[in-house]
């Protein structure tokens, strides 16, 4: 069953480490089939280097196992939910990498403050709220995905535009289009909040991206009008004018 998002997933899962964003088995990446209503997760606890892509989960959007013969990773309602709720994505993921753990044990976002942020994500990455007592006892994992959409509907943002969100005192998730495009956010996430980092400790004036820089960087990659690459009639007619 949906042995080729299993392929796509797998390789998603193993770029993780390849990538410095996990260390032992502290992530995972899913992938999402939106016309059988079916998402391919990593097992709960297995060390990546021991991963095959016939060991992956496949389940429902109500959060039940369809097939295979492991548990699917502990933070599988918190797919769950994300899924429900943004339904225009296709792939999340879960790392515990250093620096954006930082900001979420901060309870802070991460600010755009340099174009590397906005070639990816069009404002502010949300740190959303640190889970009470009660949430946790309650449904860890399903309230984890109550708080990332709750903080966006809040702040009225589009999870397009900025894909992915810290949970306070935990860690980041991100998420895109497809399982490999949800790892390079990731991966973007992790070098923003380094750059991040050590431009606050450089400096304590504000380096708050002006509007127009953000939009400027964000939409020649994005949108009907991006010129960034090779895969647009847009950027060719751009090269030929410049």
């Amino acid at each position: 069953m949906l042995e080729e998002l299993k392929q796509e997933v797998y390789e998603a899962n193993m770029q993780l480490p390849k990538l410095g964003l996990v260390t032992f088995t502290w992530g995972n990446v899913s992938g999402i089939d939106r016309e059988k209503g079916l998402f391919v997760i990593k097992p709960s606890g297995v060390e990546y280097d021991k991963l095959k892509p016939e060991d992956l989960v496949v389940v429902n959007l109500k959060g039940e196992v369809v097939e295979g013969e492991m548990n699917p990773s502990s933070d599988t309602p918190t797919h769950t939910y994300l899924y429900n709720h943004f339904p225009k994505i296709g792939g999340i993921v879960h790392t515990h990498s250093p620096w954006a753990v930082s900001f979420a044990a901060a309870k802070m976002d991460i600010p755009a403050m340099n174009t590397t942020h906005a070639d990816t994500f069009f404002g502010d990455v949300p740190a959303a709220d640190a889970l009470t007592k009660e949430e946790i006892e309650e449904d860890y994992e399903g309230n984890t995905g109550k708080t990332i959409v709750k903080t966006f509907e809040e702040r009225g943002l589009d999870y397009e535009a900025v894909p992915a969100a810290l949970v306070s005192q935990h860690g980041p998730f991100a998420w895109g289009p497809t399982p490999a495009k949800a790892v390079y956010n990731s991966k973007v996430l992790e070098v923003v909040a380094e750059e991040d980092f050590h431009t606050m400790a450089l400096t304590h004036q504000s380096s708050e991206l002006p509007q127009y820089l953000l939009d400027k960087h964000y939409y020649r990659k994005h949108g009907a009008n991006a010129y960034y690459g090779q895969n647009n009639a847009h950027s060719k007619d751009h090269a030929a004018r410049s």
